[in-house]
């Protein structure tokens, strides 16, 4: 069984007497430890289809489940509670409190975790060091880069071991160098804690950093591209030089 199962999903919403299909009829399977991208134009539906796995949203009709948890099956305390023990989620806009420090931000999902404050601050600044921010676990949001406020993000979204982590737009506020280097530090801690990573984005070039890229439109997925092995990609060279 995959990890993550969406069957059919639709998502409509009414806005006066139209009809808009979000979500129409979107199906796919994710395995464990997989880096996914949704990437599409704005409406497309991707950052719909995020919300929806997330629990933020629930689907029109159809069924999204984690192993053998039906998202369906679970009321607003329960999916709540699936989030905050299971999901870590990294934003477009940092979603940083500006009144705390980084380590406070990053210390958030361990309180809700009932993790008490010095296994919390401990906790907290290793991945902000790991994370090379070892000399500003004091300072403020509005004390630090557009990058160094993303890094405090990823710090907040990993902190606490999601088995998924949610990326919604991670790089759009940056540029590209920063962005790379974004991207990298995501794909070498999702790769180290075998963790699974669904991000939208609507830049082709960080979808090279996913082992595969659902295209949609419309609220539809168009295409998927599928990222070679090593080894694929050798048994082709020996394959095209055999001929």
């Amino acid at each position: 069984m995959a990890f993550i199962n969406i069957k059919n999903v639709k998502k409509n919403y009414k806005i006066g007497d139209n009809l808009i299909r979000a979500l129409d009829g979107v199906s796919l399977s994710i395995e464990r430890g997989e880096f996914i991208a949704l990437l599409g134009a704005s409406g497309s539906g991707k950052s719909t289809l995020l919300n929806c796995l997330a629990g933020l949203e629930r689907p029109t009709s159809g069924e999204i489940s984690f192993g053998n948890i039906s998202l369906n099956n679970l009321n607003e305390e329960e999916v709540t509670k699936f989030r905050n023990l299971n999901i870590g989620f990294v934003f477009q806009s940092y979603n940083l409190l500006p009144h705390l420090t980084a380590l406070e931000n990053v210390s958030l999902p361990l309180i809700f975790m009932g993790i008490g404050k010095k296994e919390r601050d401990e906790k907290a600044f290793k991945i902000l060091r790991d994370l090379g921010l070892s000399k500003r676990i004091y300072n403020k949001p509005n004390e630090l880069s557009g990058g160094q406020q993303q890094r405090v993000s990823i710090a907040r979204a990993f902190v606490s071991n999601p088995k998924i982590i949610f990326a919604d737009e991670p790089t759009g506020n940056l540029d590209t160098k920063t962005s790379f280097e974004i991207m990298d530090m995501i794909k070498e801690m999702i790769t180290k804690n075998k963790q699974t990573l669904i991000m939208v984005t609507h830049d082709e070039e960080m979808t090279e950093f996913a082992d595969r890229t659902f295209f949609m439109r419309d609220g539809q997925i168009e295409k998927v591209h599928e990222k070679l092995s090593i080894d694929e990609v050798l048994n082709n060279a020996r394959e095209q030089g055999n001929k």
